[in-house]
This record gives structure tokens, sequence and C-alpha cells, in this order.
């Protein structure tokens, strides 16, 4: 199924503030723009280092330009499309902070 990325402007406001991370970024939205997931397994096909966050939270963590950023996603998989809902972005030091408070489970920045 296509995937419908929600909350682009996330992305896009964060990249507005950190340039250095707008390459990678770019990769990773054109690579979900592509995509065609089926099943949460699949994101891992797509993004071999995602992470899914696990209890019962349908969260997924990527690892955007070599582990420099991290970005956490709630997925929706319906009968037509998968809807990602961008949750939070920041540094993978910001990312280890968020785990160490237990956020990573919750938060909904955007």
């Amino acid at each position: 199924m296509r995937v419908h990325l929600i909350k682009k402007q996330a992305i896009e406001g964060y990249v507005a503030g950190h340039a250095a991370s707008k390459s990678s970024f770019e990769y990773w939205v054109t690579a979900v723009k592509y995509a065609d997931w089926d099943q949460p397994l699949d994101i891992q096909q797509t993004f071999g280092t995602a992470d899914m966050i696990g209890n019962g939270s349908n969260r997924v963590v990527f690892d955007i330009g070599g582990n420099t950023y991290r970005m956490i996603c709630r997925y929706h998989f319906g009968i037509t499309k998968v809807r990602l809902f961008v949750c939070w972005i920041g540094t993978h030091t910001e990312y280890d902070e968020l785990c160490g408070r237990g956020d990573q489970y919750s938060v909904f920045d955007y």
C-alpha cells in the first residue's frame, strides 16, 4: 500500500532550523513517497535501521543522516493506504534523553 505522510511540514520546519539535515531528510521523504508497505515489517525493508518501538504503541523510530537524527512516527495500516504520522524529530542525543524519560511511547510534539 502507498504511504500517506502526515505532518510533512514538521520535517520541513525541522530542516529549516537544522540546515545540515536537509539532504538526509529529503532522501527519507523520497523513499517514503515510493514505499509500498503491507505490514509493519515492510517499514524495515525500506529502512533497514528503523526500529519498532513496541509496547503496543504502533511507533517506529527512524535513524536519519547516518544516525545523526532520529524521528519517531506513528503508523496506521488502513484498507487502502498506510498513514505515517510524524510525532517527534531530534538529534540522537535528544532521542536518548527522551527514552531515558520513557517518553518515546507517547510523545507527540507535532
